[in-house]
């Protein structure tokens, strides 16, 4: 009985890594979209630009429990969303990148002579806040409890029971 204990856990935890990584294909937490993001993106779909988020997930088995877990440090943040206070690193990034974006738009006469991307307007404001202040990052979940969790739990154990369910059958008839 164990064993099959056991083969209800390792395939729990198949499909819901699976199901979690789908979510960055469905662009929601199951059937709850993402917030859109406030940055222009040239690179990749929302939380998706490198991959590595995605690529981070792990799913480890400790006794009758799955755990799940994500390498990337900026995880915990993108799941449960909440604030980051603006660094002077942070800053100088921020303005390296309105430079790189802005396309070679230069100053004439105390104006931009051509008109910046949308992209560079926004790293533009984020370089201008003061050090100190903070930026909220919203909530976009893509581990953790749902009802589809538990549909997906559910089917998979009641799979496991018929498969115990003829076994036992098969059993009983050689006696």
């Amino acid at each position: 009985m164990d064993k099959f204990v056991k083969d209800i856990i390792k395939d729990i935890r198949v499909e819901l890594l699976d199901e979690f990584d789908r979510n960055f294909q469905r662009k929601a937490f199951f059937d709850q979209p993402w917030p859109s993001n406030r940055m222009p993106n040239r690179k990749g779909s929302q939380m998706n630009r490198t991959g590595a988020l995605r690529r981070g997930m792990r799913a480890t088995i400790a006794g009758t429990n799955i755990v799940f877990t994500n390498s990337q440090p900026y995880a915990e943040l993108q799941n449960s969303g909440g604030t980051i206070t603006i660094t002077p690193r942070m800053n100088k990034f921020f303005w390296a990148m309105y430079y790189k974006t802005s396309d070679g738009a230069t100053k004439s006469k105390g104006k931009l002579q051509s008109a910046l991307s949308e992209e560079s307007l926004a790293w533009k404001r984020l370089a201008l806040k003061k050090v100190g202040q903070t930026i909220k990052i919203d909530q976009r979940q893509f581990i953790g409890w749902h009802p589809q969790v538990k549909d997906h739990i559910n089917r998979i154990v009641q799979h496991h029971l018929k498969d115990i369910e003829m076994y036992l059958k098969q059993k009983l008839r050689m006696r």
